[in-house]
């Protein structure tokens, strides 16, 4: 059902962002969803925690099913009804011959891996990596990672918004886009794998760091991405970009923990992980093509 659910969300997002919103405006946007992403499980945790703490945890099931339908409300109330004509789609198998030909296709769906296997990462590794070398800090394991996930959202929305400046000020959606994706994936790996020979103090600094890197990264990773489908697509390209990009939660729980256990060491995780956002970095800089919206017929 969580698969389900996914593979229409940001697909849609992209959608309604790609017709309503002009190219000025979508850093911010995106930026405004990647932070939504991230105040979500940060708050979740935070209260969830408070309300099985005192009514067990079956009213927190309840409750968070009832507060996530809740924004059905304003979201019919509000959801812009202009526009919704949906393009004829043509049968045969030529439009995605055409559409796995295009090298921003390989890029993005890459540079997507990369970048959300850095994130789950720092969600589900660094902060433990911490504990283990410090007991002391085990107490302070769930906050750290609340700490980064508010960071992350916070770098969302002012790379976003200076992204958004920059190219009122003349900057190319070519170079902004780009600029900002490749620099905070590869940015986000490095201050990752600085957190490895580091103490406890100095690796969550770095955490927080990465977490705001990321936040960069993910405030322009759908602001690229957007302009390289048709506003009047179905969705493949948005359900083989997402499929790729959420499939890394399992390379990086079960790759990681394998890596681990075989070598007894941390540090081998962490130079997989960079050598991986470098990667990603690579994808957005030099696979990608230009920034501009996809004519592709189908």
């Amino acid at each position: 059902m969580l698969g389900m659910g996914e593979s229409v969300a940001y697909p849609c997002y992209a959608r309604t962002l790609v017709r309503h919103v002009p190219e000025v405006g979508r850093g911010f946007a995106n930026a405004l969803i990647a932070a939504g992403v991230g105040c979500g499980p940060a708050l979740g945790t935070f209260f969830g925690g408070t309300l099985m703490a005192r009514y067990g945890w079956r009213p927190f099931f309840i409750v968070l099913g009832i507060v996530s339908m809740a924004w059905l409300i304003p979201w019919f109330l509000w959801v812009p009804r202009a526009g919704t004509a949906i393009s004829h789609v043509e049968k045969g198998s030529d439009w995605f011959l055409k559409l796995v030909r295009q090298r921003s296709l390989w890029g993005t769906c890459g540079g997507l891996f990369g970048a959300n296997y850095v994130l789950y990462f720092e969600i589900t590794w660094l902060p433990n990596v911490s504990c283990a070398r410090a007991p002391s800090f085990a107490g302070h394991n769930g906050e750290n990672r609340r700490r980064g996930i508010l960071c992350y959202s916070a770098g969302a929305v002012l790379f976003g918004w200076l992204s958004d400046r920059w190219i009122a000020a003349g900057g190319t959606p070519t170079l902004v886009r780009k600029t900002f994706a490749g620099i905070g994936a590869g940015s986000a790996g490095l201050l990752l794998l600085g957190c490895a020979p580091r103490g406890p103090t100095a690796s969550v600094i770095l955490l927080l760091l990465a977490f705001g890197a990321g936040g960069m990264c993910g405030s322009n990773i759908w602001g690229d991405y957007t302009n390289h489908r048709r506003p009047k697509d179905g969705g493949p390209l948005d359900r083989i970009a997402e499929s790729s990009g959420k499939s890394c939660r399992h390379h990086c729980a079960g790759g990681d923990r394998f890596v681990i256990d075989y070598t007894g060491r941390f540090i081998v995780a962490f130079v997989i992980m960079a050598v991986v956002a470098m990667l990603a970095a690579l994808s957005y800089f030099f696979v990608i093509g230009p920034v501009k919206e996809n004519r592709l017929e189908q």
